[in-house]
C-alpha cells in the first residue's frame, strides 16, 4: 500500500477552496497539533453556541419586564424550546452517514443570524418564535460537536477532550454571567445589549468553523481507537471499515440499556444545572434581593469552579484510566451541597459570599461527575458500535432535552410563588408613584398583597423543587452503573496493556 503524506494537514485533502468548504473529510488522521487544532475549534464554536443558547437567562428578569411576559409563559417557551431541540438532536444523527463538521459550521450561521433578530421582535409572541428555532438548532449542534470531538480523541485522553468540550455549556453560562455583569450597567441595563454583543460573537464563530473546523473520513472514525499508537492500525483498516460499517437498523442498535440507564440517569442528575442556567439569576434577585448585575456575579463563581473541575477532573480520570469512582464521588458531592443550597432558601439576608461558597461547591461536584460521565458513555456506544456514535449521541441528545423540557414545565407549578415575585419591580415602582397621603387603588393594594405572600411563600416552594434535584442525583448513581469501564485503575491499566500488545502484533504481522 503506497505510503501517504506523514502530515495530513498537508494534503491535497485538507485544501481550502471553495470546494472544501463543504467537503470537510480528512483521508488521514491527523498528527497532534492538528488534532488539537480541530478539538480546539469543535470547543470554541460550543462555548459560542451556549452563549447564545443561555444569553436570556442572563437577562431574565428585565426581558420579562420589556415584554410584559409572565414567568409562566417564559418557561412555557422554554419547553416548546427544549421540546423541538429534542427532536433536533435526533435529526442529528444523520451525523453518523452525512458528517458532522457542516451541521455544526451552518448551524452557527443559523443562530448567530438568530439572536441578533431576537431584540427586534415587536412582541412576546416573536420572541417565543425566534427561541425555538434557535432550540431546534442547537438540539443538533448538542450531538454533532461532542461526536466530533469523540472522533479526535483516542479513549486514552477521552475524558480530558470531553472535559473541554463540556467547557462549551459551561463557559457559555459562565461568559453570559460575567458579560451582563461588566456591560448591563453600562447600557442602561437594556437586556439587548446581551443579544447584539452574543449576535456578533457567533457570527465571528461561524467564519471560524467555516475555514478551521474539520472531520474523519468514515473509514477513519468507525473505529475504536484505545490511544494514538493505534493511529497506523487505524489509517490501514479505514477502508475496510468503511465498506463492513454496519449501519443497518441504527436506532434498533442503540436503543439499548446500557445506552438508555446512563443516557437518562445524566439528564436527571443535570435538574439543578438546568434550573442554574433558566433561574439562578431569578432564584438569586427575587429570594435573596440581589440586582440581575449582583446575581451574574454570584453566577460567575458557579461556572468558574464548574469548568476548572471538568478539566481537571478529566486529566486525572484519564492517568487513572477510570470513570466510575469520580461519577460517584462528585455525585455524593453535589447531593450535600444541594442540601446546603436548599436550607439557604428560608435565610433571605444569606450574604453573597456564603452563597458563593456554596454553589461553588455544588459546580465542583457537577463537574467531577459529569466528565467521566461523558467520556464513558461514549466509550459505552463504541463498544456497540463506533460506526454509530452520533446515532448514540442523538438518543442521549433526545432524552437530555425531554427531562429539561419536562422539568421547565413542572417548576412553575412547584415554586408558582415566582411568577407574583418576577412583577415586583413593577409594582413596587407603581407603589413609589402614590402621593404621600393618599390611599391606594384597590388594584394596587391587591397586587401588593399578593406580592407579600409570595415572598412568604416562595422560599418553602424552592425547597420542594431542590428536594427534587436531589433525588434526581441519588437516581443517577444507579443508573449509571450499565456504563463501560472498570471500577480498579490496576485493572483498567492491564487491559490498556494488553491492548498496546494487540495492536503491536497486529501492526507487525502487516508490516
Amino acid at each position: 500500500m503506497a505510503m501517504a503524506p506523514a502530515d495530513p494537514t498537508t494534503t491535497p485533502s485538507d485544501g481550502f477552496s471553495a470546494h472544501r468548504l463543504w467537503e470537510r473529510g480528512l483521508d488521514r488522521y491527523p498528527d497532534t497539533a492538528a488534532r488539537y487544532r480541530y478539538l480546539a475549534v469543535a470547543v470554541f464554536v460550543t462555548i459560542v453556541l451556549y452563549y447564545e443558547l443561555y444569553v436570556a437567562g442572563g437577562v431574565a428578569p428585565l426581558m420579562l419586564a420589556h415584554f410584559k411576559m409572565s414567568f409562566l409563559y417564559y418557561v412555557n417557551v422554554l419547553v416548546f424550546a427544549n421540546l423541538v431541540g429534542a427532536f433536533g438532536s435526533l435529526a442529528a444523527g444523520i451525523a453518523d452517514r452525512w458528517g458532522r463538521a457542516n451541521l455544526v459550521t451552518y448551524g452557527l450561521l443559523g443562530t448567530g443570524v438568530l439572536t441578533i433578530l431576537t431584540p427586534l421582535a415587536p412582541n412576546k409572541a416573536t420572541f417565543a418564535v425566534v427561541t425555538i428555532l434557535t432550540g431546534l438548532v442547537e438540539g443538533m449542534c448538542l450531538v454533532a460537536t461532542p461526536a466530533l470531538v469523540r472522533d479526535f480523541s483516542p479513549q486514552i485522553g477521552r475524558a480530558s477532550a470531553m472535559g473541554f468540550w463540556t467547557l462549551g455549556p459551561v463557559i457559555g453560562s459562565l461568559v453570559v454571567s460575567f458579560v451582563a455583569n461588566r456591560t448591563l450597567p453600562r447600557f442602561d441595563d437594556s437586556w439587548s445589549s446581551q443579544y447584539y454583543i452574543v449576535g456578533v460573537v457567533g457570527l465571528v464563530a461561524f467564519a471560524v468553523a467555516l475555514f478551521g473546523l474539520r472531520e474523519l473520513r468514515p473509514g477513519l472514525r468507525d473505529q475504536v481507537m484505545v490511544s494514538v499508537a493505534d493511529r497506523a492500525l487505524v489509517e490501514s483498516r479505514a477502508e475496510a471499515a468503511e465498506r463492513e460499517a454496519d449501519l443497518r437498523h441504527p436506532w434498533r442498535q442503540m436503543l439499548r440499556l446500557d445506552v438508555l440507564a446512563p443516557a437518562l440517569g445524566v439528564s436527571v442528575f443535570l435538574l439543578i444545572y438546568y434550573t442554574a442556567v433558566a433561574f439562578f439569576t431569578i432564584y438569586l434577585t427575587s429570594n435573596f434581593a440581589l440586582t440581575t448585575a449582583r446575581a451574574n456575579g454570584v453566577n460567575s463563581w458557579y461556572w468558574a469552579m464548574n469548568a476548572v473541575a471538568l478539566v481537571v477532573v478529566g486529566v486525572v480520570s484519564d492517568r487513572l484510566r477510570v470513570r466510575k469512582p469520580f461519577i460517584v464521588a462528585g455525585t455524593l458531592l453535589a447531593v450535600v451541597m444541594t442540601f446546603l443550597f436548599m436550607t439557604r432558601t428560608t435565610h433571605p439576608h444569606t450574604s453573597a459570599s456564603t452563597l458563593i461558597w456554596i454553589i461553588s461547591l455544588l459546580a465542583v461536584g457537577l463537574g467531577v461527575a459529569y466528565t467521566p460521565w461523558m467520556a464513558a458513555f461514549t466509550e459505552t456506544i463504541e463498544r456497540r458500535n463506533p460506526a454509530l456514535t452520533a446515532t448514540g449521541l442523538a438518543i442521549w441528545g433526545w432524552i437530555l432535552r425531554i427531562v429539561v423540557c419536562v422539568s421547565y414545565f413542572v417548576l412553575p407549578y412547584v415554586v408558582g410563588a415566582v411568577d407574583t415575585l418576577t412583577r415586583a419591580p413593577e409594582v413596587l415602582a407603581a407603589a413609589k408613584k402614590v402621593p404621600a397621603g393618599t390611599a391606594p387603588p384597590p388594584t394596587l393594594l391587591h397586587e401588593l398583597g399578593e406580592l407579600k405572600k409570595a415572598a412568604a411563600d416562595a422560599p418553602h416552594q424552592w425547597q420542594a423543587w431542590w428536594w427534587i434535584c436531589i433525588v434526581a442525583e441519588l437516581l443517577f448513581l444507579v443508573l449509571m452503573l450499565p456504563l463501560a469501564g472498570r471500577w480498579s485503575p490496576r485493572t483498567a491499566r492491564a487491559d490498556a496493556d494488553a491492548h498496546a500488545r494487540e495492536v503491536e502484533r497486529l501492526t507487525g504481522a502487516q508490516g
